[in-house]
């Protein structure tokens, strides 16, 4: 059974554990280097009054993914940014999909009226994801450089919560 709840600072290692993997992977989240328990802290401390995070965990308390809502400097303020990590070989069973139902009713209550979901354009996957869950595309983004110099294109997808 999957179990969505808020994160805390008690969650922050395995999330890193968890981003960690991906980012070392490669070839699906913008992030290029490595993510601690520290970063991920950092993150969930920039704006938790305009920010929320959730966790998806199964039975024994495992971690099996996370999403989170924040504003963001390129948005409007009626807009916030969202991020979403499944672990890797857990994707398919339903976390997404759990996690963004708490997301768009925290969404809500934190006033904001749309939802921006920016994925690097050669992550299928993450496409696919927010393409399923109603987000359109908006605006291409050529050539955005990575930490690690690499450029690749990037697509923002919007859901309208109203």
């Amino acid at each position: 059974m999957i179990t969505i709840r808020r994160a805390g600072a008690l969650d922050a290692r395995q999330m890193a554990e968890l981003l960690d993997a991906i980012v070392k992977k490669g070839g699906t989240t913008a992030h290029t280097k490595p993510i601690s328990r520290d970063i991920i802290l950092e993150w969930m401390g920039r704006d938790p009054d305009r920010s929320a995070w959730h966790v998806a965990e199964d039975d024994a308390g495992h971690i099996l993914g996370f999403q989170f809502l924040e504003p963001h400097p390129d948005l409007p303020p009626e807009a916030c940014d969202i991020a979403s990590f499944v672990r890797l070989g857990k994707t398919g069973l339903g976390v997404g999909s759990k996690l963004f139902e708490a997301s768009k009713t925290a969404a809500k209550s934190l006033g904001y009226r749309w939802i921006n979901a920016t994925i690097r354009a050669d992550n299928g996957g993450g496409l696919a994801y927010y393409q399923s869950r109603g987000f359109e595309d908006y605006a291409h983004h050529p050539k955005q450089q990575l930490g690690n110099g690499a450029l690749v294109d990037k697509v923002s997808k919007r859901y309208d919560l109203t």
